[in-house]
């Protein structure tokens, strides 16, 4: 059982479902926020805040002087015409900060802290269809975008660290989904409301956890991971068509209709140009265009199920409850086949 928790990115879409979690278990958590954040998340959650860059070393030693567990969810999440120098910073030179202070404070407790590290499967880079594991080493020469390249160089730091002899333990997230997911949730709303008529790439595979089914795999992994270990979190995955198929069965609405793939190929350069010309990331680009079409990344999860207990629920589950988190706060009541038992 954790008893004190140092979480960063404590006001995240991830790092806000876990802090909330361990406050329920009980634990006395505190959170890591830069001073400029938006604590909207965190609003009457019983947790300490501490300010910082997460690049201060120091600042980071301190914070984690005490606690029992660290976890690292910090990160610059966004595809497209990004600021690289800024993720690179965040993703990259925010995780050797924060290994480093855990260093520093290791050579003082005869305990140290755990580390879990909040990775990401796209690690593995283009798996091409083809199912992987943890025991999967990356075949993709390159790159997909500046995420891409920054959670792949952080992770290398996690494993060096962890080949150290530094307790730190990698889960390994599919697309995260929630009614409150700053990514997918804003689509999910347009759905709702019925104007969502046309969407890209019905074809692409999409691996989906559930937020809070993430969490509980991040707690398991704080109380039974090994040190120096992956663990792949996804409840499974599904096309976009499939997935916008759950939704239609659950609401009523009817699915968007696909685009076709040369025309958006065609939208994405022509803003992509547009974008770079105003300063500006457009909602199709060549980096997200090639993510839709080009690159596929397909996981099993059976490692953290076997080793872990992690039980998660399915992807149509996952969908149909965040549908049914945001009908009812929207107000609407859900169609009568969303109350239908989970498969």
């Amino acid at each position: 059982m954790i008893q004190t928790a140092l979480v960063t990115g404590a006001n995240g879409f991830t790092g806000s479902h876990l802090v909330k979690a361990l406050v329920r278990e009980g634990a006395t958590v505190v959170g890591w926020v830069r001073p400029t954040s938006n604590l909207a998340r965190l609003r009457d959650v019983p947790v300490s805040l501490a300010y910082g860059d997460i690049t201060d070393r120091a600042a980071l030693e301190t914070a984690m002087a005490e606690v029992d567990a660290v976890f690292h969810t910090a990160a610059c999440v966004e595809l497209g015409l990004v600021d690289a120098a800024l993720m690179t910073q965040t993703n990259v030179e925010g995780t050797r900060a924060v290994l480093a202070a855990l260093e520093a404070v290791a050579r003082r407790r005869p305990t140290p802290p755990k580390l879990l590290y909040c990775s990401t499967i796209g690690i593995y880079g283009d798996t091409q269809g083809r199912v992987v594991n943890e025991d999967f080493q990356r075949q993709q020469v390159g790159f997909s975008s500046a995420y891409d390249r920054t959670k792949y160089e952080a992770q290398q730091l996690v494993d060096q660290a962890a080949q150290a002899g530094l307790p730190v333990v990698s889960v390994l997230p599919s697309g995260i989904f929630g009614a409150d997911d700053p990514h997918f949730g804003p689509v999910l709303r347009l759905f709702l409301s019925g104007r969502l008529k046309f969407w890209p790439g019905g074809d692409r595979l999409t691996g989906i956890v559930h937020v809070d089914d993430l969490v509980r795999g991040m707690l398991l992994a704080g109380e039974r991971g090994q040190p120096g270990a992956h663990y792949i979190l996804s409840s499974g995955d599904c096309s976009l068509r499939e997935m916008f198929a759950i939704l239609s069965d659950a609401t009523g609405i009817a699915p968007p209709r696909d685009i076709p793939e040369p025309v958006v190929r065609l939208a994405g350069n022509l803003l992509e140009v547009i974008g770079r010309l105003f300063n500006w990331n457009p909602p199709l680009s060549r980096e997200r265009v090639h993510y839709l079409y080009d690159r596929c990344v397909r996981v099993d999860s059976s490692k953290a199920r076997r080793e872990l207990g992690w039980q998660p629920r399915s992807v149509e589950a996952t969908l149909r409850d965040i549908i049914s988190q945001l009908q009812a706060e929207s107000g609407h009541p859900p169609d009568r086949q969303s109350d239908r038992p989970h498969p």
